[in-house]
């Protein structure tokens, strides 16, 4: 899992995510000015031996891409990370910076596409150029895992190819993303649906605390976790 680490911070395939992050961690948003920028394709996050998955669709231009940790330093990772907390799945409810001893527990974070996208708005292209990260990442934790929670209709969709490639699995028909929705197969990790925790779903109260607390418990029932 490192040495895969390693390499997704090395990536430079898609020349135009390369030059939006590298383009955003020189200009720099004016309340991070005096901060480096990590301006990388921004690796997964957690356990090798996690029982959960969250898959996510990106790292944020000044979130992850700033940081260099998966929902970390903007306000979808608070949302996130403090209904982990609630969860038992952190070791606090905050992930500001990597070094700021936030741990969580028999989970692991990652992302459809690795670097921060312009508009937040990959191609299928660089979709798809990104999807062997993910393949492996998932065949690296596949002993374990148990449950994928899809943050929205983009990893949703990135998780199919990704199940056909480690698991050999593949739906009779096409499976609709929504929140809350299961899918579940013998041989394969189950796919729980939940909105994204971007802000345009949590200001307008689309998601909830609440409903996010719901798919946590999900989760840990599947996952196995008391």
């Amino acid at each position: 899992m490192d040495r895969l680490d390693a390499e997704i911070a090395g990536c430079r395939r898609c020349p135009r995510l390369v030059a939006w992050r590298e383009q955003v961690a020189a200009t720099k948003r004016a309340a991070f000015r005096d901060e480096e920028y990590w301006g990388r394709p921004v690796p997964g996050f957690g356990a090798h031996d996690a029982r959960i998955g969250i898959l996510g669709l990106a790292p944020a231009a000044h979130g992850g891409n700033r940081t260099g940790r998966i929902f970390t330093g903007d306000r979808s990772g608070d949302v996130l990370f403090a209904a982990m907390h609630r969860a038992g799945l952190a070791n606090q409810p905050t992930s500001t910076s990597r070094d700021d001893g936030l741990a969580i527990t028999a989970t692991r974070i990652f992302a459809a596409v690795r670097c921060a996208p312009p508009d937040n708005k990959p191609t299928p292209a660089e979709r798809d150029t990104c999807a062997p990260y993910l393949h492996r990442e998932l065949a690296l934790i596949r002993p374990d895992l148990r449950v994928v929670i899809a943050l929205g209709g983009f990893a949703w969709a990135a998780f199919w190819p990704a199940l056909r490639a480690v698991y050999g699995v593949a739906p009779a028909r096409k499976v609709p993303f929504g929140h809350g929705t299961l899918w579940q197969a013998d041989g394969a990790p189950a796919l729980l649906g939940c909105y994204h925790v971007s802000q345009q779903n949590t200001f307008t109260g689309r998601l909830t605390p609440g409903m996010l607390d719901e798919v946590f418990t999900r989760a840990k029932a599947l996952a196995g976790i008391g």
